[in-house]
């Protein structure tokens, strides 16, 4: 009966690891003795670099055996001082390891002798005839050997990848460090996107909505003072038509700026208010069991309006879905529409939105290949 291909990649993986296990049980012989003298020199100044430099190369072969045979990728931008340290746990866990297969191979060996025994009529450890529960007996303390065995080794496997991951993997000062470098560039795109984000606004009045406005009041003007009615009716016309374009151009600022329904009835009724001022049709579906944190539900709604307002203004869509759903202890918004594609992530608008995200912690893709269709996704903590 063929072997099913889950189950031929299981084997495989767990035979790869009890032979990175076994390599790691016969270098922590070597590393136990590095340990034991290597120790004994530290005491004096001169061998310390030396030692710290052996500890190293020993370290680098412990973390390729476990980044080969495990799968389990560390930094390689640890100190030397730290691998002298690493050796020292890691030299025990190896020889219990090794302790563990030593056990393994003599269970082996002695239940090849207590079948031939049983084969023979023998009861286990021979001399007098076998009853009949000595079979059973034998099969079922084998098994419970197999499994402790087999429970040994993956804790064995356990603690040498948590050991790694300890002293391979930053400090808590570094890991502290970094974090405070993310906060400070997560606030410094902050404020560069809210900056960037109202001299857009700015510009939009005052380019548009303002020479607009300019111009629907010259129409006016020119229709009061025009003499010919049909002169004076076409110019009404043209003015009315600017006060539509007026209104679209204002519209579409507006929706850049903070919306009320956010806050007084939440993300669910402003996206709603979103998808009706939309000139594309808009699906919605909001799949949310609670309300998110305000500021999430801001930096979502923003995603959405942004996505939704270049989509009208430039993919030639005839549709947009947007998703919005908890996923575990995050929040998943989805915009994708059928328009042209193209759409970069380093764009104005959506630059602007990658930065929102990752100040929120959050992560933000733009998949959008020539043709379509475009989808923004936009996934943001909400522990």
């Amino acid at each position: 009966m063929p072997v099913p291909a889950a189950m031929r990649r299981y084997l495989r993986k767990a035979l790869r690891a009890t032979l990175g296990l076994a390599i790691g049980a016969m270098t922590a012989v070597a590393e136990f003795f590095y340990v034991l003298f290597g120790g004994i020199a530290l005491a004096v100044p001169a061998l310390r670099q030396p030692v710290f430099a052996g500890a190293r190369a020993l370290s680098e072969v412990e973390r390729r055996r476990l980044e080969k045979y495990f799968g389990e990728e560390n930094a390689t931008n640890y100190t030397d001082r730290r691998a002298m340290a690493y050796l020292v746990p890691r030299c025990v866990i190896g020889l219990l390891c090794a302790a563990i297969f030593v056990l393994i191979l003599l269970g082996a060996a002695s239940g090849l002798i207590i079948a031939a025994q049983l084969v023979e009529g023998q009861s286990p450890g021979g001399g007098a005839p076998a009853d009949w529960y000595d079979p059973l007996t034998t099969v079922l303390f084998g098994g419970l050997l197999v499994f402790l065995s087999v429970q040994g080794l993956i804790g064995a496997a356990t603690l040498d990848a948590r050991l790694a991951k300890r002293f391979f993997g930053p400090s808590k000062s570094e890991k502290l460090r970094r974090r405070l470098s993310e906060l400070t560039t997560s606030r410094a795109e902050v404020v560069e996107a809210v900056n960037g984000e109202r001299r857009r606004i700015e510009r939009d009045l005052h380019d548009g909505v303002q020479q607009r406005l300019v111009a629907l009041g010259m129409l006016l003007g020119r229709a009061r003072r025009a003499s010919d009615p049909e002169h004076a009716a076409d110019l009404l016309r043209q003015a009315h038509e600017e006060s539509q374009r007026a209104l679209v151009d204002l519209r579409e600022v507006s929706w850049r700026v903070y919306p009320i329904a956010l806050d007084a009835d939440g993300l669910h009724p402003a996206l709603e208010a979103l998808a009706e001022r939309s000139g594309i049709p808009v699906h919605l579906r909001v799949d949310l069991p609670e309300r998110p944190p305000p500021s999430i539900e801001t930096v979502i709604y923003f995603v959405a309006s942004e996505a939704v307002t270049n989509t009208i203004k430039h993919a030639a869509a005839t549709r947009i879905d947007i998703e919005v759903e908890r996923d575990g202890d995050k929040v998943r918004v989805r915009i994708t529409d059928d328009g042209t594609g193209g759409a970069r992530e380093s764009g104005g608008g959506l630059s602007g939105l990658a930065m929102r995200v990752a100040a929120a912690d959050g992560k933000f893709t733009v998949d959008s290949p020539l043709g379509g269709p475009t989808v923004v996704t936009a996934v943001l903590p909400c522990g």
